[in-house]
């Protein structure tokens, strides 16, 4: 879509409602005024009489549609609410307009950032009562009563895991990026472990000299880590040795005392083994994720999975014998080659198999993912809508409940990615992570610190080399930032 802004530059915030309204356009910026040819947009936004007018005009299919909004002057305080004051009219500008166009709302209505569940819990957290809250996302930005509920309930768990998080703790990541195989799906930075099996080994070496950095640093200043997760990639890539090697160095130089859950991708059925899995026991891990995301074997064929599902009842049937913790699956609505009945009958299955949480993903056309380059045979949205509404009905009905909610760009339909437990199961480390209540340490490659003050909303992200080879010659930067990070959370900690 040609894209003509006239009077500011919110370039991000126009794109990302391009992005919500119609998923398939991409964002040009042609020079000059716009000549009605379809699908064109002018956004512009003017003062007049004390009041800020930001008015849309879009070419759509042959028609045009407008829209408008408006906000006092008085509104406009300094700073950073200056720009989310216009931003928030020129959104709905063109969310108005675009709405005539579609003939029907998106599923998060003019919410357009991937954390949805951020809003109603800072206005909880600021004293406003669970009604107030909720009527922001129904009012003024137009969620459906099904999804405002859902934000809502996960909202309520936020709260609940902010408020009892100390100053002087932070959440770690530990990152493992290997993979037995790339899934079609995927855009992770991660390697297949046989292209990458001679570098394994030295990176495991290097991420026990930063795991021992790290922990020098937090003793130091008397941190603490709250929450610990082990992810990729599939750590279960590593051997039993090397797990063991990774977590017996984490054990004695991290300040793991007051540590409330631990918890361990396993990830693909086909790396686990009754030997990893005593290794994980042996190191008190308590919860982790084995992640089918289809129990339809022609399904996992056709995204590139070198397991069956058979496979996968076989892994949880280890975890029960050897583990007995608690255990996440994650499933993905909209996989290529699946059907709603395909869907129905993975959820009956894993339904069968009682895991403690289940993780219902919708596909995100990922840039870098063979998926995004290539094609495939993908769900329509209204089939992705229909196993979405079915894996509400079927979770709710067994008993368990959301507890956190994200979303992402490219996502088929606009819909959401949903963690249901059972309850007393909530995975903590997922909704610190997602609604950025805690700094978060990230070590290995990929990984990206966050260094997060909850009082104020400020976020300053660092981030480690993206790849294995590179991230095995960045000493001095990985040095560096785990020093950062200890002395932003230690000085936070003097101001409780």
């Amino acid at each position: 879509m040609k894209l003509y802004l006239r009077g500011h530059s919110y370039t991000y915030a126009v794109q990302e409602m391009l992005f919500t309204l119609f998923p398939g356009q991409k964002a040009e910026y042609p020079e000059g005024w716009p000549d009605g040819s379809p699908p064109s947009l002018l956004l512009s936004l003017d003062t007049r009489d004390r009041e800020l007018i930001a008015s849309a005009t879009l070419w759509w299919e042959g028609e045009v549609y407008t829209g408008e909004r408006r906000a006092d002057v008085s509104e406009l305080t300094g700073g950073l609410a200056d720009d989310r004051v216009r931003q928030r009219i020129l959104r709905m500008a063109f969310y108005d307009a675009g709405v005539k166009a579609r003939g029907s709302e998106p599923p998060w209505g003019a919410l357009t950032g991937v954390r949805p569940v951020k809003l109603p819990t800072r206005r909880m957290a600021a004293g406003a009562s669970r009604e107030e809250a909720k009527a922001v996302l129904t009012g003024l930005y137009r969620v459906g009563e099904g999804r405002a509920e859902l934000a809502m309930e996960c909202a309520e768990t936020a709260l609940t895991i902010r408020n009892r998080l100390p100053k002087d703790g932070l959440s770690l990541y530990v990152g493992i990026p290997f993979c037995p195989s790339r899934c079609a799906y995927c855009s992770f930075i991660s390697a297949d472990v046989k292209g990458a099996l001679g570098m394994v080994e030295p990176y495991v070496d290097l991420l026990c000299r930063e795991i021992e950095e790290a922990g020098k640093h937090m003793r130091a200043s008397g941190l603490h880590v709250s929450t610990a997760y082990m992810g990729g990639g599939t750590p279960t890539t590593l051997t039993a040795e090397q797990m063991d090697r990774v977590l017996s160095a984490i054990e004695e130089h991290l300040p793991m005392e007051r540590c409330g859950e631990f918890t361990v991708e396993a990830g693909r059925p086909d790396t686990i083994t009754a030997s990893k899995l005593e290794v994980l026991k042996t190191h008190g891990i308590k919860r982790i994720s084995i992640n089918p995301q289809s129990m339809e074997d022609s399904v996992l064929a056709a995204m590139g999975r070198a397991h069956t599902a058979a496979q996968i009842e076989d892994a949880m049937s280890l975890a029960g014998e050897h583990f007995g913790g608690l255990v996440n699956m994650d499933l993905i609505a909209g996989l290529p080659t699946d059907t709603v009945e395909g869907f129905s009958r993975t959820l009956d299955k894993v339904l069968g198999m009682a895991p403690a949480n289940i993780t219902v993903h919708t596909l995100a056309l990922k840039k870098g993912s063979r998926l995004a380059e290539e094609g495939g045979d993908l769900c329509s949205p209204a089939d992705v809508a229909a196993m979405l509404e079915l894996a509400e009905q079927r979770l709710r009905g067994a008993g368990y409940r959301p507890y956190y909610l994200y979303r992402q760009k490219y996502m088929s339909g606009s819909f959401e990615n949903v963690g249901w437990c059972l309850p007393g199961t909530e995975c903590a480390y997922n909704v610190i992570m997602m609604e950025e209540l805690q700094t978060v340490l990230s070590l290995g490659a990929g990984g990206v610190t966050k260094l997060v003050d909850p009082d104020t909303g400020h976020i300053k992200r660092i981030t480690n080399p993206k790849y294995p080879h590179e991230y095995l010659r960045a000493w001095d930067k990985l040095a560096a930032a785990k020093r950062e990070a200890a002395e932003f959370q230690a000085e936070l900690a003097k101001q409780a």
